[in-house]
């Protein structure tokens, strides 16, 4: 239960940090946050890819 709690968390801070990286947008910024939002959605619906 402890493990799954902890992948949840991780997975909402990377949206957080996509987000708040989209505040401040660069190129780079852009491809990172799109890459940790990315990741935090796949991750909260659980999809396999």
């Amino acid at each position: 239960m402890n493990l799954q709690l902890h992948f949840t968390v991780e997975y909402v801070l990377a949206i957080i940090a996509g987000i708040a990286i989209l505040i401040t947008p660069k190129l780079l910024n852009y491809i990172v946050a799109i890459y940790l939002i990315a990741v935090g959605v796949i991750g909260i619906l659980g999809l396999k890819i």
